[in-house]
């Protein structure tokens, strides 16, 4: 089985991406561990495009989590904008590259190196390019803010293009997003909450990662 059909399987399997930003490799490599103790088996490292001196802190941390983990936990880079940041990401070995827009050449690129691509969209125009451009996955995004019945209207005339439901999405309402027709969901929130990493109260983010794993569980699992 290739690494592009494992990392697939993974998430329609583990359904909960986290989503960690603006932290040091070591706090990284910390959080996954709370997250792999909570049942979440995929972490995203996202890039800040502000400043770019803190990209290969970014790549570390997809390497540190890579290695840690071996094949336990995939790690893969978000808010990925640009050829190099893709390049960083696979050469630390990340496994997948998730954006907040839909760049097509960028897409096909991500899929010729083998990687899986989970770009975001907005619309039904956005999600079909992507999905025609070789996403395995559309991020739909906000969608805290777009809500469940705007998954469901999508999901009628899409119902081929497998979805996934990111921004504003936690504990309390990843499950109507599941019901909705979300194949898994993005999550941060909680996931790096500042007071509880300073803390080192790792048994909390332990904890809301369980509640999202549990709470995403399809009807009837």
């Amino acid at each position: 089985m290739s690494s592009k059909q494992q990392i697939e399987d993974a998430v329609r399997a583990g359904r909960i991406v986290a989503i960690i930003r603006g932290f040091a490799p070591e706090t990284c490599l910390r959080l996954a561990e709370a997250y792999a103790k909570g049942g979440i088996r995929l972490v995203e490292v996202t890039f800040n495009q502000k400043v770019p001196e803190t990209w290969k802190d970014t790549a570390a941390a997809i390497g540190a989590i890579k290695e840690r983990f071996a094949g336990a936990v995939r790690a893969g880079a978000g808010t990925v904008l640009t050829e190099e940041q893709l390049s960083m990401c696979e050469q630390a070995g990340g496994e997948y590259m998730i954006t907040p827009n839909v760049k097509p050449a960028l897409i096909r690129e991500c899929v010729r190196r083998g990687l899986v691509a989970m770009p975001g969209a907005m619309t039904p125009s956005e999600a079909v390019d992507a999905y025609e451009s070789g996403a395995s996955f559309v991020k739909v995004f906000p969608a805290g803010a777009l809500g469940p019945g705007y998954i469901k209207a999508i999901r009628a005339p899409l119902s081929h293009i497998p979805l996934l439901a990111v921004g504003g999405v936690g504990p309390d309402n990843v499950a109507d997003f599941i019901k909705a027709g979300c194949v898994g969901a993005g999550v941060g929130g909680n996931l790096t909450n500042k007071e509880w990493i300073a803390a080192g109260a790792w048994d909390k983010i332990e904890e809301v990662a369980r509640q999202l794993v549990e709470r995403s569980a399809p009807a009837g699992n």
